[in-house]
This record gives C-alpha cells, sequence and structure tokens, in this order.
C-alpha cells in the first residue's frame, strides 16, 4: 500500500506544527501549509513538504492542494488547523475585523474542503478533520466573533459529515482546550487594541490576563497533546465524530451539557476570576 498523504494548514506552530510532525512520523506524506513558510523550516529536516498557504487567499488554496494532487495524485487526509482568535467587545470591534475572522476560521476551512473533496470521492475514501475548539460549544465575554465561528465549525463539520458518509469520506472535529502557544498572547493584545479603553476597559484587561495565562504550561495543553488526537482521528479505523482534548476539556463541555445557561454563566465567570486572579 502507498504512503498516505495528509495536507496540514496553519503549521507555522502550535497545533498545526506538531500535527505535521506526528503524521510524519507514523508514515504519512506531509505536506504543510502555512503564511509565515519560514516558521516551517524544521519541519522540512523531517522529510515534511512545506508551502505557502493563505486561506484568504483563493489563488493560494487552489496552488497549493493542486501541487500536492499533481506530485501525489491524491489527498488522504485534510487537517483545517489555520485560524487564529479575534477577541474584543462586539461594540468596539470593527465589522472588517469581524469578517476577516469568518474569512479566515470558517470560509478558510470551507474552501480548502471545497478543493479537496472531488479527490476524495473519486478514490472513494478520505478524512476531513476540522480543529475546532471546546470554544465552539461554550462562550466568554469579549469573544463572540471568536466564538461565533467556532460555532460555525461545528454546525458545518455535523452537516459535512452526513453528506459525505455515502462517499466514505469521515469527518472529524477536534475540541481542544487552552492550548500552551502563541496564540493567547496575540488574541490578548488584539482584544487590548479594540477595547482597552473605554466602557470595556475593565473587562478587557481582565479577560486579555485570561488569555495571556495560556502560555503558561501550568494552565495549558502541550500542542503535542492535541497532534495525538489528529493522529487518531487520521488514523483509526471508525475515528469519533468529536475529540474534546486538553487540560479541563471534557469537564467545561460536560458541565456546559447539564447546567442551564444562567448558572453556567456564572461558572464561566467564576472560573475566568480565578484563572486570571
Amino acid at each position: 500500500m502507498p504512503k498516505l498523504v495528509a495536507f496540514v494548514t496553519g503549521a507555522s506552530t502550535g497545533i498545526g506544527f506538531e500535527a505535521a510532525k506526528k503524521l510524519s512520523s507514523h508514515g504519512f506524506i506531509v505536506y504543510a501549509g502555512a503564511r509565515r513558510v519560514d516558521r516551517m523550516e524544521p519541519l522540512k529536516a523531517l522529510g515534511v513538504q512545506v508551502l505557502a498557504l493563505d486561506v484568504t487567499d483563493d489563488d493560494s488554496m487552489r496552488a497549493a492542494v493542486g501541487r500536492v494532487l499533481e506530485e501525489r495524485g491524491r489527498i488522504d487526509v485534510l487537517v483545517n488547523n489555520a485560524g487564529y482568535g479575534s477577541y474584543g467587545a462586539l461594540e468596539d470591534v470593527d465589522l472588517a475585523e469581524g469578517r476577516r475572522q469568518f474569512e479566515v476560521n470558517v470560509f478558510g476551512l470551507a474552501r480548502m474542503t471545497q478543493l479537496v473533496l472531488p479527490a476524495m470521492r473519486s478514490a472513494g475514501r478520505g478524512r476531513i478533520i476540522n480543529i475546532s475548539s471546546i470554544g465552539g460549544k461554550f462562550y466568554e465575554p469579549l469573544g463572540a466573533w471568536y466564538h461565533a465561528t467556532k460555532f460555525a465549525v461545528e454546525g458545518m463539520s455535523d452537516a459535512l459529515r452526513l453528506e459525505m458518509k455515502p462517499h466514505g469520506i469521515d469527518v472529524a472535529i477536534i475540541e481542544p482546550a487552552s492550548t500552551l502557544s502563541e496564540w493567547g498572547r496575540i488574541s490578548a493584545d488584539g482584544l487590548l487594541a479594540s477595547s482597552g479603553e473605554g466602557p470595556y476597559a475593565a473587562q478587557a484587561k481582565h479577560m486579555a490576563d485570561v488569555l495571556a495565562s495560556t502560555d503558561r504550561p501550568e494552565t495549558s495543553t502541550q500542542p503535542a497533546v492535541i497532534a495525538a488526537a489528529v493522529l487518531h482521528a487520521a488514523t483509526a479505523a471508525r475515528p469519533r465524530t468529536r475529540y474534546p482534548v486538553g487540560r479541563g476539556a471534557a469537564a467545561i463541555l460536560g458541565l456546559r451539557r447539564v447546567l442551564p445557561d444562567r448558572l453556567y454563566d456564572a461558572v464561566v465567570m467564576a472560573v475566568l476570576k480565578r484563572v486570571a486572579g
């Protein structure tokens, strides 16, 4: 049997970087795409094929998928990882930024999926693995745009799973909890730029501290742990539909299922207060 071919987006850092490493170490031919190609140099040393990819640029996505199909003839696994977190009070965040958040986190994911599905359908098999978040099931103050995109990824993935079942293509959702990476710091900076002054300043400062805390290993999960879930979704004979993974993920989602909204609101605020404290 020829080696399976995997394509990982957003692979310059964090979960995408570790997922590319993990898949490569388990025998996949891996293509890793990101805007910051220089950040993927260590992957090249591991035999990963790196390429420039901007999931807000249709030409870039077409070129990247086209290159893989030209060189390998197929794509067996697509890991849609590219994304970022846009935080700020809904009143403060410019609609252009809200649209960009959806362009990257939702429409980029959807377009990459559109581009790989014809080859997967032709082969009668394939895996679409969408990196969502526990933030696709719960919410935080000043995170309206980010959470909206992750809720959208959850619903889109569920619908896609049913669409693809007759074609032999599986769809799995990875739902990480807080992950050790630069994501939180970047999100915190954006939050303070949007809402660090004005009526939401106190909330913004508090929430920025929470986001920045993801830089600490005692409060976050190593990206390699999330990458292990990606590997399982890529290789299991029957992958799970969802993989909640990371510190506190199961507990947070479990409480969301059983608590009424007002009580869950109180739990979220209490947890955020403790984390920032």
